[in-house]
């Protein structure tokens, strides 16, 4: 099983310049190896751009291509050889990604071809992935980084790692900190763990809460990107007065990017107490399907949705469930939660977003909206796949011979990854409806 643990670097000035170094170097490579195989495109030759090729290109012309200009002497020799080869092995990657893509094999968006780094526009990093480096023996709060020496940490590193073979050790630039990220290898459990003794929950994701369960608890929604709006504006107007290339200009954009990886902290840090939470209390979770891509599509609420971190939010929740032993079950995007009355079943035709509370015209049921969606998830997280929330049948043809029942329409853009991802168990009615209200 395989994990990530990263920590916060607190470099030396001569540590730090030595980090720069190796950014640089690795994004050297990385642009004489795309000019190379460009180069090859260019002339109508079959170019070789896996790892191994480009790593073997690079060792041939390594002499002649890492020279200092004024001196006349090669450079390459200051930094580790894993600072080329990451840069090597991120081109090969992205061209790899790029082929597979143009030819159909790989799912998502159409990648593009990839482009030329420049000093300013791409992330510092390189990684280790053999020689000496990761934890020191006795020294828990450092890392052996080769060529650059022990870099003292923000934090107990060897309390996290917790005895785990450290197979990879990424070392990048964000938010004006640097930072580790290192993935670990730990042995899978000898036994499965003892999932909660919760019960069952179904969680409803929105905008003016973060979460609804089923059994009346809300976490509310905190906004990081909102709140910090204010000092993001000045930040940003501050920086577009700066002349470029000045030393000014890299303070305020250093600046801006403090201020929205602080955002970015804030909300991954409220995302995992709230997911953590969920995991180690409940049995059973049913969430939704999300597709946050075709949500943020809508430009009056794209930034609300971003900001609101829904696709953050079930990554965590799975792994963490899968840790905890913890159930999750997927309920499909073309199920109406928040149409269906979670009493009677009733579909309604429309129900706009400024309708908060829920109302029946068949049972005269009224609830918050948010809360009765998360019932009908929590039902249809444990009912067969062809029942509604009421135990009845659901599909194009359902609420033919009942004209108060809506046909099937899709009212959140909530993708469906297929019928794997749809695990709905067995069948219950009204009576635990009526135990649940």
């Amino acid at each position: 099983m395989l994990e990530a643990v990263v920590v916060a670097l607190d470099p030396s000035p001569a540590q730090e310049r030595a980090l720069w170094s190796h950014a640089g170097a690795a994004r050297f490579a990385y642009n004489a190896a795309l000019a190379h195989v460009r180069e090859r495109l260019e002339r109508h030759e079959r170019p070789v751009w896996s790892f191994y090729a480009l790593r073997k290109w690079w060792n041939q012309a390594k002499d002649t291509l890492a020279v200092n200009r004024e001196t006349g002497g090669t450079w390459w020799r200051q930094n580790s050889k894993e600072a080329y080869n990451a840069g090597l092995e991120s081109l090969a990657d992205g061209l790899r990604n790029w082929s597979d893509s143009r030819k159909g094999r790989r799912k998502g968006r159409r990648v593009g071809f990839p482009r030329f780094k420049s000093k300013d526009g791409s992330v510092p990093r390189f990684a280790y992935t053999t020689g000496s480096y990761g934890l020191i023996d006795g020294d828990p709060n450092a890392l052996r980084l080769p060529r650059i020496g022990r870099v003292h940490c923000m934090e107990g590193v060897a309390k996290r790692v917790g005895g785990a073979r450290v197979v990879r050790m990424t070392v990048s630039r964000r938010g004006g900190r640097w930072q580790a990220s290192l993935t670990v290898e730990r042995p899978d459990p000898a036994e499965p763990p003892v999932p909660p003794h919760g019960g069952r929950v179904g969680v409803d994701l929105g905008l003016k809460t973060l979460a609804t369960l089923s059994d009346g608890t809300v976490i509310g929604n905190p906004r990081p990107l909102r709140r910090s709006m204010r000092r993001l504006r000045h930040a940003q107007r501050a920086l577009s007065r700066k002349r470029k290339g000045s030393n000014r200009r890299r303070r305020a954009r250093e600046r801006v990017a403090r201020l929205h990886a602080r955002v970015a902290h804030q909300r991954r840090d409220f995302i995992g107490k709230a997911t953590t939470m969920l995991a180690r209390t409940y049995t059973d979770i049913s969430i939704e399907d999300l597709n946050v891509q075709g949500m943020e599509s809508n430009h009056c609420l794209a930034q609300a949705v971003a900001d609101a971190g829904f696709y953050e939010f079930r990554r965590q929740l799975e792994y963490k469930a899968a840790r905890s032993g913890a159930g999750i079950h997927v309920v499909d995007r073309w199920y109406p939660s928040s149409k269906t009355c979670s009493r009677c079943g009733t579909v309604k035709a429309k129900l706009s977003l400024a309708c908060r509370t829920y109302r029946c015209e068949r049972c005269g049921l009224e609830i918050d909206r948010d809360l009765n969606a998360a019932i009908n998830i929590m039902v249809a997280g444990s009912a067969p796949e062809t029942l509604n929330a009421r135990g009845e049948a659901t599909g194009r043809d359902a609420g033919r011979d009942n004209p108060t029942h809506a046909a099937h329409a899709p009212v959140k853009r909530e993708p469906s990854r297929g019928a794997s991802h749809v695990r709905l168990g067995a069948g219950l009615g009204d009576e635990t409806m009526q135990a649940t209200n």
